[in-house]
């Protein structure tokens, strides 16, 4: 582009460290995992005793409980986020859209995408909820070349660019996250112990943003709170042994109002950079570097393996 400068070696970032990042990680990632499942698959895999508790409140593996029944589990996956336009707005200054920009999720390369949550079901209801939280990416494919529109610090934008030779970083990379809270609705069993659902709910955006003109100093580079965002999904619930695994659709839609605020972030914080981000919005200041506005849809496929908590039940009292 007429305003873009030459990609420079130094790409990567400010932070000298950051090659190290990826690689630290994956090993913290492989650690935790390996270490909860030490811990974890010796209760996971026990069969209950039956004999202990009371015949309403027994696990039997179907749907027959009397007792609510609560799952927390941990899920990964694939996603396939759509192209979509980007803008870039900053009062007089900037109103420059790149067209149908490609994203990518890189699902096993770290940060992974994985998600967590707590599904709940009351005793005998087809009626459930879920507090569901995802982890994706959403990173632009440095090799397209992509049509713009508009003006950029009061200049007008070629017609065409690559990414790379546009953005030192245009991506949420550690990464594209949504809480959301679910509605559930049991479809009832094909077997004893498989169950069909459907759900759906709303939620917040929380992405870390990473954006960077190429011939800029400064980087967005921080957790922020971007918008809401809903999700539907469908999914089938497999019981076994007081584990269930989890195999699920879900779609999520999420409209991104990113604040650019030139800042480097906490490098890791979240709670940091939201604080950061909430006070900048009490105070009235504006973006440094204005605002970023798209909208991904995106197509997740999971597997979830969980913990099911059953709820004691209290023996009838006698009169």
């Amino acid at each position: 582009m007429a305003w873009s400068a030459s990609r420079s070696a130094d790409h990567i970032g400010p932070s000298g460290d950051e090659p190290l990042r990826p690689a630290l990680d994956k090993t913290v990632a492989v650690l935790a995992a390996l270490m909860l499942a030490v811990a974890a698959w010796p209760m996971l895999m026990s069969q209950p005793d039956e004999a202990s508790i009371p015949a309403a409140g027994r696990s039997t593996g179907t749907f027959d409980s009397a007792t609510p029944e609560t799952l927390f589990a941990g899920y990964g996956g694939v996603t396939h986020t759509h192209a979509s336009d980007v803008h870039f707005a900053k009062p007089n200054v900037t109103d420059l859209t790149a067209h149908d920009v490609e994203w990518i999720g890189r699902p096993f390369k770290s940060p992974i995408y994985y998600g967590l949550r707590a599904m709940h079901w009351p005793a005998s209801g087809r009626l459930g909820g879920m507090l569901d939280f995802t982890h994706a990416k959403a990173i632009s494919v440095r090799e397209q070349s992509v049509r713009f529109t508009g003006t950029r610090n009061g200049k007008p934008a070629d017609a065409t660019a690559t990414i790379g030779n546009t953005f030192r970083h245009l991506e949420f990379s550690h990464g594209h996250n949504m809480l959301t809270l679910n509605g559930l609705l049991s479809l009832g069993r094909f077997t004893p112990a498989v169950r069909p659902y459907v759900g759906g709910g709303f939620g917040v955006s929380l992405p870390h943003t990473e954006v960077q003109f190429l011939d800029e100093a400064k980087r967005t580079y921080e957790y922020q709170i971007t918008g809401p965002v809903g999700q539907v999904l469908a999914g089938l619930e497999i019981r076994l042994p007081r584990v269930s695994v989890l195999v699920e659709y879900k779609l999520s839609l999420a409209p991104y109002w990113a604040p650019l605020s030139a800042r480097d972030g906490s490098r890791g914080n979240a709670f940091i950079d939201y604080w950061g981000q909430i006070g900048s919005w009490l105070r009235g200041e504006a973006p440094e570097a204005g605002m970023l506005r798209t909208n991904l849809i995106t197509h997740h496929a999971i597997v979830a393996v969980g913990y099911r908590h059953t709820a004691p039940v209290r023996p009838a009292a006698i009169h």
